[in-house]
């Protein structure tokens, strides 16, 4: 009997089937637009999740009144959270290196240059100290600031929001957090998106929830609520007939789609905790195997201060680190063959290389390990390639450190959804074991 196939993450919807009732209600009343009760209710759902803190040690947001537009995706989120800024042609905004292409394509529709800022490697998140770094170097030579910073959660993990924080209003720079990442990911208690000017979720099929594609900008208050309100409405104005003031967009979420979000707030703590859970399997079943390290959140700053419960990651994916000299089975076929098919769920949407191998890309070891997993019915990924190393941004600035192009070359993002299971990841973790020479 074939082994079923392990996926890096899949929702899963509730036991009680609460996607159903709310798309069955959306379906009876006819509400099949993108607007309704579910997109009220889901919004509402969502404001009372990330408005919620937890005294551990001690959050600084007391009393938060976020205010959540749900919208059709989390690209578009982080683009009308850029247009809210005031980006625009000819201005700059610092993004992180180490993300998906997502965090910084909206500022190249906006006519906007993208200035890339590495990492640091507690958390593989952007390194506060080349973020000052960069914005002194960008005064210097463009006589103007940028205007806006985007610091991403990669997998979950949380990023040093309170230094990237004090650098930003210091320099008066608003902060977009992306956070598609990192849905109910927390830092000193406070949920992450909640500390910037505006904060980005995502609802795609692989992330903690979803509502098939979809995501969400938090807003700071009513009047910024309801201008991205507007912005996702085509921008139509409350006359009787269309007119239009300034240029707007349809983004906004579907009824249905926003059906299977109030299903899924119903167990998205589950889901959370299952995260957390499969992250401390693989931490202990990998700790004593030779040249694999599962990368963990931070308990101690970089200047020996104690952040024991400081960051709180979901741990949407979990990753691990190959050591260069591994030796991993078949390894000295890594990179012979070019790949037909796009590699994580994106068959069909790629052209076919005419190479094989890049200027950037992971060590052999890294290759022929997904090589084996993915023959064992395991599907296992890179970490993110930098940005600044994408041929779409050949031109673009970037202040490097070297870490995320050395992340890249060893990292792998393993299984860790609702639906892998104990077994699955003892099955993942035999699977690693046994194809290490």
């Amino acid at each position: 009997m074939d082994r079923k196939r392990i996926y890096l993450c899949l929702a899963h919807m509730s036991d009680e089937g609460w996607e159903q009732k709310y798309i069955k209600e959306a379906f009876d009343a006819n509400w099949v637009v993108p607007l309704g009760p579910n997109v009220n209710g889901f919004e509402k759902d969502l404001e009372e999740f990330v408005n919620s803190l937890t005294p551990n040690p001690s959050p600084k947001g007391e009393g938060l009144t976020k205010r959540v537009v749900a919208l059709s995706a989390g690209t578009a989120a982080v683009h009308l959270a850029l247009l809210a800024c005031g980006v625009g042609p000819g201005d700059e905004v610092l993004v992180q290196s180490f993300t998906f292409c997502a965090s910084s394509h909206p500022i190249t529709y906006l006519g906007a240059t993208p200035v890339f800022i590495d990492s640091e490697r507690e958390t593989w998140n952007m390194d506060p100290e080349l973020l000052e770094e960069a914005i002194k170097d960008r005064i210097a030579k463009t006589g103007k600031k940028p205007k806006a910073i985007v610091p991403v959660a990669l997998y979950g993990m949380p990023y040093q929001i309170d230094r990237i924080m004090e650098i930003a209003n210091r320099y008066d720079i608003p902060v977009v957090e992306d956070a598609a990442e990192g849905f109910g990911s927390k830092f000193k208690g406070q949920v992450l998106g909640t500390f910037g000017r505006y904060g980005v979720l995502s609802f795609n099929g692989n992330k903690m929830i979803t509502t098939s594609g979809g995501g969400a900008l938090i807003t700071p208050d009513e009047e910024s609520w309801r201008e991205i309100m507007m912005y996702a409405t085509q921008y139509r104005e409350s006359y009787p007939y269309y007119q239009h003031e300034k240029i707007g967009y349809n983004y906004r979420m579907s009824n249905i789609c926003a059906g299977i979000g109030r299903g899924q707030m119903t167990v998205v703590n589950d889901h959370i905790a299952h995260h957390k859970h499969v992250q401390k399997m693989y931490e202990e079943l990998l700790k004593d195997v030779k040249g694999i390290h599962v990368h963990t959140q931070p308990k101690v700053s970089p200047k020996g201060g104690d952040l024991e419960g400081a960051y709180d990651s979901n741990y949407w994916l979990c990753t691990i680190t190959l050591d260069p000299d591994l030796k991993v089975k078949g390894q000295e076929n890594a990179y012979k063959t070019i790949v037909t098919g796009a590699v994580g769920g994106a068959a069909g949407v790629i052209h076919a290389a005419d190479s094989a191998t890049t200027d950037c890309q992971p060590n052999d070891n890294v290759e022929a390990l997904r090589v084996a997993l993915d023959q064992a019915q395991i599907e296992a990924r890179p970490v993110w390639k930098p940005m600044h190393k994408q041929p779409v941004y050949k031109n673009a600035p970037a202040y490097v450190n070297g870490v995320s192009e050395a992340i890249f070359k060893v990292g792998m993002c393993l299984p860790a959804g609702p639906y892998v299971t104990d077994e699955d990841v003892q099955y993942i973790v035999q699977c690693i074991k046994d194809a290490i020479i």
